[in-house]
């Protein structure tokens, strides 16, 4: 198996959700402390993480079929799914000073961004979109 990159579309809304947490981490560290930047650290970085292993596993698969592309995307988001509830029992069960209101503010709005990616256009769709014949 070879490795490949995942696709620019998800690398660009994983830039965005390591900004928006690293943004939402310096307000919660003004609010509430080492605590607070923590715990949005914490928040946003389950969403990274499950983004980024979402992004690796469709860009490994070998689709040759619709059929093929759909399972392998969905196969993703179940384990990007598995990832996002693993890491919210993982902190929730073990970081005793979390600070809930940071965390799940940071949490919620990087799931967002991760929605986001549906907006970002490939370079390949970029290339095509302006070549419409009009002038």
């Amino acid at each position: 198996m070879v490795f490949k990159a995942p696709a620019r579309p998800i690398r660009t809304v994983l830039r965005w959700q390591v900004i928006v947490t690293a943004a939402l981490s310096l307000v919660a560290a003004l609010l509430w402390g080492a605590d607070g930047a923590i715990s949005a650290v914490l928040g946003g970085g389950i969403n990274v993480l499950a983004g980024a292993v979402f992004g690796w596993r469709v860009a490994q698969g070998e689709a040759r079929t619709a059929g093929e592309a759909l399972r392998t995307m969905l196969r993703a988001e179940a384990l990007k799914v598995l990832l996002i509830i693993a890491g919210l029992w993982a902190v929730l069960s073990s970081y005793k000073s979390i600070v809930h209101v940071a965390f799940l503010a940071t949490f919620v709005i990087t799931v967002v961004v991760f929605a986001a990616a549906i907006a970002v256009a490939d370079a390949e769709d970029r290339k095509g979109a302006g070549s419409t014949g009009k002038k």
